[in-house]
């Protein structure tokens, strides 16, 4: 916040088109060349060029699923042929057509679930064309991520990419980037309308980059407030929770999810994320946020009140 305040008087001229600045800040965050990062308007933006070269160089795209809703959008807007792959089951590699493109995210959205390098790595050389979001990555402290960027320099066909706005809880400003080979990233740069980018999203996120007190902090709150949350939906009837290495909880539920949902917002005030986007969840799936001790607590009493 104090980074935007502070760069009001750059609203008087037109951001730098390369955004250098802030591609340098993120390249020595990454310890990359600030050419193989690209910021956007959210990782949003980003995907959709992805997806336009999944459908342009690829036969078909493998796409774990349960999937975020958005993949499907960007991927159809693209004319891509789809080929939906359950995320529990994994995918046979052998059985892959050539020519075909992968599209996963890591750690997983809904279920919190994080891929090992190890378990991503074979898909590498299977491939044409792997992207993989890593927009939750950053919950984890370094020593336990699993992100691809430090193979991003052995295999130019793999594209990564991250989001600004959910660890630094910035939604509304929309900055996400794309690590790529620097043919592929001039590519989409010209692909794109100028200037996507404002010049006070920019400079929040070399702000944010930098900020290492509050990566410690969110390193050190988020496990046990997350286990704590975790022991209590586990602890109520009909509750299933899923383990997560992210911000959130996946949990499987004996009732209706919507009907849950329906009680807990009028009559506490606690709205719940239904599943319903989710067709491989459907209604006995909802998600959850986690956050601080009092507001966690008081979902726990909520749902214990409905459920028991």
């Amino acid at each position: 916040m104090a980074a935007i305040v502070g760069s009001m008087e750059v609203l008087r001229s037109y951001p730098d088109p390369h955004y250098w600045g802030l591609r340098s800040a993120l390249g020595q965050f990454h310890q990359l060349s600030p050419e193989w990062i690209l910021p956007g308007n959210g990782s949003a933006e980003l995907l959709t060029w992805a997806s336009r070269e999944l459908a342009g160089q690829c036969s078909q795209t493998y796409l774990l699923t349960p999937a975020f809703g958005d993949y499907w959008r960007a991927l159809a807007a693209n004319g891509a042929t789809i080929q939906p792959c359950p995320l529990r089951g994994g995918i046979n590699c052998q059985n892959v057509l050539p020519k075909s493109g992968l599209l996963l995210n890591n750690p997983h959205n809904p279920t919190g679930k994080l891929l090992r390098v190890r378990e991503i790595e074979p898909y590498l050389k299977q491939f044409a064309l792997v992207v993989v979001d890593e927009a939750f990555m950053d919950f984890l402290p370094p020593s336990e991520e699993q992100s691809l960027i430090p193979l991003v320099q052995d295999y130019p066909h793999l594209v990564i990419l991250r989001s600004l706005t959910k660890f630094y809880s910035l939604p509304g400003l929309r900055l996400g980037y794309a690590i790529a080979h620097p043919d592929r990233l001039a590519r989409w740069q010209k692909w794109r309308d100028p200037w996507p980018v404002n010049a006070l999203a920019a400079a929040a996120g070399e702000a944010a980059i930098v900020d290492s007190q509050f990566q410690e902090q969110t390193w050190n709150w988020l496990p046990p407030t997350r286990a704590k949350l975790f022991d209590g939906l586990k602890s109520l009837p009909g509750l299933l929770p899923l383990i997560s290495y992210v911000n959130f909880i996946l949990v499987k539920t004996e009732c209706s999810a919507s009907q849950l949902q329906a009680k807990l917002l009028p009559l506490h005030r606690i709205l719940i994320r239904d599943c319903l986007s989710f067709p491989e969840l459907g209604d006995r799936y909802f998600r959850v946020a986690v956050l601080s001790g009092e507001d966690n607590q008081r979902l726990l009493d909520a749902l214990k009140v409905i459920l028991t």
